[in-house]
């Protein structure tokens, strides 16, 4: 009786469920997110191999990593299956998947596009349940000197101090500043206050002879530049 309560190793299931073998033999490629994800988790329960539990825990999270980068540590262990170790193990996966993505997009320095700034911004921003200003301060050839946060805020809105920006180019000697925060509704565009913060930091830079280069929106799927969109 108790040889059948307890959960099962990976050794111990069917050979089509065992992802460390697979990946061993044809790559970590071949992986599907459940297998991953299955590696993590270890072991499964008496009933249910962590390849099931991981396709379970996907399909609350509509499939999408994304959305799955979103749980707690509460969210994950009310599905069955998953206890703190295992929800922590799955939360610090994502956290590192989350910042060797901000890594590589900060290893090329140079902004050249509103992309370059969407890929440093998305990852760190997109899955927060709060609004965050950020800025980048750049020099002449629009190199990134600093990335820094000015504040945060609610699910609605977050207060941006213009003094405090503009104290922060004269500390970092900038030339070019770009603006970027959330929207956790998931709406890309712009609010009324969005853009009339946007013109009073760009009046306020030009008086230091710095210019406001864009302001991203960053949402978990589309986002918005205002260079891009010809609001500044």
């Amino acid at each position: 009786m108790e040889q059948n309560s307890r959960a099962l190793t990976i050794k111990e299931w069917a050979l089509d469920d065992r992802p460390r073998e697979k990946m061993m033999s044809k790559g970590i490629g071949a992986l599907s997110d459940a297998e991953l994800m299955a590696i993590l988790i270890g072991t499964g329960t008496r009933n249910e191999t962590a390849v099931a539990i991981s396709q379970r825990i996907l399909g609350i999270a509509n499939n999408n990593l994304n959305e799955l980068g979103k749980y707690s540590l509460s969210d994950l262990t009310k599905i069955k299956g998953i206890g703190p170790a295992k929800a922590i193990t799955i939360m610090a996966a994502l956290e590192l998947g989350r910042r060797r993505k901000i890594s590589e997009a900060l290893s090329k320095k140079q902004i050249s596009s509103s992309k370059d700034v969407i890929d440093i911004f998305q990852p760190q921003l997109a899955d927060l349940p709060h609004e965050e200003f950020w800025i980048l301060l750049l020099n002449r050839a629009n190199r990134i000197i600093a990335q820094v946060k000015v504040s945060e805020g609610g699910q609605i809105a977050t207060v941006v101090d213009t003094r405090k920006i503009m104290r922060l180019v004269l500390e970092y000697q900038a030339l070019g500043i770009i603006l970027c925060h959330n929207h956790p509704s998931g709406n890309h565009n712009p609010s009324n206050d969005d853009i009339k913060i946007t013109q009073k930091l760009k009046a306020a830079a030009s008086t230091l002879e710095v210019n406001l280069l864009d302001h991203i929106i960053v949402t978990d799927g589309q986002c918005y530049s205002m260079a891009d969109e010809g609001v500044l």
